[in-house]
C-alpha cells in the first residue's frame, strides 16, 4: 500500500509506503516518485524494514536522486502519526538546492572535525546557489543515530561553522528498542554518523519548537554524575532515582518509561526552558538521560500543559505568519507520544498533525539551532510557492 500527497508539481512531494518487505516499500516509494524532478529525498523509515536493505534497494531505482533519512521510533505521515512504515518527502528541484555531508566515526568526533566538515559544506553549497537571487534563504536538516550520545558537540561544531544558517533536525530511533539507529547517505546506512544537509529556497519558511511543560518551583541540582555517559547518580546528594520520584510524587517502584513521559525535567538556558528527558532508572539508582547534563546542573520539576492546546496554538500562529504552510516538517520526541498516549489523547494529536500537514518522524531527541532537546517537537514550516503573474 502506498499514499501520496500532492503531485509532482509542488514543493514537496510526500509518499507512505506501507508493505511486507524493504524491496517491496522501495518499489512503492520510486514507482510514486518516477515523474517527479527532485532536488532530494528525504526517508524516515520504520525498523520493521531492514534499513541497509531498504536504501540500496530504494538507491539502486532512483540513482540520479540524492536520498537523506534515518530510521525512527515512529512516524509523521500524511494520516497523522504511524508505524512500520516509510514516510518519503520529495524536494522539487524547481524550488530548492541542496549540498550535503555525512559525519562518521561520532565516537571519536571532535569540534574541529565538524568544522572543517562544514567549511567544506559551504563552499560546495556557494557553488550550487551562486545562482540563486537574493530572495532565497538558507536553513539546514540534520539526522543523527540516536544511539551516539554525541548530539550535543555535534550540534556545538555546527552552530558555530555556520553562521546565520539556522538547523532543525532529529536523532534516529529504533521503536522502543534502543538498541541501534541508522542514517542514510550514499546509498548506504550508517550507524555512529550524521548527515547534514544545507537547504537554500524561495519559499518563505519558519523554524518551530513546542513543548507543553512549565517550570515550577521545585528545584533540584546535579551532585554527581557520569558525564560522558549522561548518567545522574546523585539529585541534592541523595541516590538520583529516589531523589526524583520525591520531587515528582511517585514511588520510586513505578519508574519506567511512561513515567519519565510524564515527569520531565526542565533546564534553564539563556533565560528559556527546555525539557530534559530520562530513559531508565538504572540497577544501582542512578538515572540514564536523553541528553546531556552535568555536575552543578540545576533541573527544574516541570509541570504539564494541554498538549493538544498548545500545539495547535503553536501551528495557527506559524500558518497567520507565513499566511499559507504548505508543510511542516516535524521531529518530535517519542517521549512526547507516550505521555499523550498516557492522557488518552492520541486521536486528538493524530488528527491535528493531519489537518495540518506535519510530515517527519519521533524522535529520541530533537535538535533546534543549537540546542539538543527531549519531549519537544522541533521542525520547519515550509510556505507555499508563490502565484505566477497572470
Amino acid at each position: 500500500m502506498a499514499k501520496q500527497n500532492g503531485s509532482a508539481a509542488d514543493s514537496i512531494v510526500v509518499v507512505q509506503a506501507k508493505t511486507d518487505g524493504p524491496r517491496e516499500a522501495a518499489d512503492e516509494i520510486a514507482r510514486q516518485l518516477a515523474a517527479a524532478d527532485l532536488a532530494m529525498l528525504v526517508v524516515f523509515v520504520s525498523p520493521f524494514y531492514e534499513p541497509q536493505t531498504f536504501i540500496a534497494e530504494l538507491s539502486s531505482r532512483m540513482p540520479d536522486v540524492p536520498i537523506f533519512g534515518c530510521t525512527t521510533a515512529g512516524e509523521l505521515s500524511p494520516s497523522g502519526w504511524d508505524e512500520d512504515s516509510v514516510v518519503a518527502m520529495g524536494f522539487n528541484a524547481a524550488d530548492f538546492v541542496i549540498a550535503a555531508r555525512p559525519l562518521f566515526d561520532l565516537t571519536t568526533f571532535r569540534v574541529d572535525h565538524g568544522r572543517s566538515m562544514c567549511t567544506e559544506l559551504q563552499n560546495e553549497f556557494a557553488q550550487r546557489t551562486e545562482h540563486c537571487d537574493h530572495t532565497h534563504d538558507s536553513f539546514g536538516l540534520l539526522f543523527i543515530d540516536g544511539m551516539c550520545q554525541r548530539e550535543e558537540t555535534i550540534m556545538s561544531a555546527i552552530y558555530a561553522s555556520l553562521g546565520d544558517i539556522p538547523v532543525v533536525g532529529g536523532s534516529a530511533g529504533d521503536g522502543l528498542r534502543f538498541e541501534k539507529s541508522w542514517v542514510f547517505h550514499g546509498g548506504e546506512a550508517f550507524t555512529d554518523a550524521a548527515v547534514l544537509i544545507l537547504i537554500r529556497t524561495r519559499l518563505p519558511f519558519r523554524l518551530f519548537k513546542c513543548d507543553h511543560f512549565e517550570p515550577t518551583s521545585t528545584k533540584m541540582v546535579v551532585t554527581e554524575a557520569d558525564i560522558e555517559h549522561r548518567i545522574v547518580k546523585e539529585l541534592n546528594a541523595e541516590p538520583a532515582a529516589l531523589e526524583y520520584s520525591r520531587a515528582v510524587g511517585l514511588s520510586e517502584s513505578k519508574l519506567e518509561l511512561f513515567s519519565f513521559a510524564a515527569h520531565p525535567v526542565l533546564v534553564r538556558v539563556g533565560g528559556a526552558y527546555y525539557a530534559r528527558s530520562i530513559q531508565r532508572t538504572n540497577p544501582d539508582g542512578s538515572l540514564q538521560f536523553f541528553c546531556a547534563i552535568d555536575e552543578g546542573m540545576v533541573l527544574t520539576v516541570a509541570r504539564e500543559r494541554d498538549p493538544i492546546d498548545v500545539t495547535s496554538r503553536l501551528l495557527k500562529e506559524l500558518t497567520e505568519d507565513l499566511g499559507e504552510v504548505s508543510m511542516f516538517i516535524g521531529f518530535e520526541c517519542v517521549l512526547r507520544r507516550l505521555d499523550v498516549e498516557q492522557r488518552q489523547l492520541s486521536r486528538e494529536m493524530s488528527e491535528l498533525y493531519r489537518r495540518n500537514k506535519v510530515i517527519g518522524f519521533q524522535t529520541y531527541g530533537e535538535q533546534y539551532r543549537s540546542m539538543h532537546v527531549n519531549q519537544t517537537l522541533t521542525g520547519i514550516a515550509i510556505g507555499k510557492r508563490a502565484l505566477a503573474p497572470q
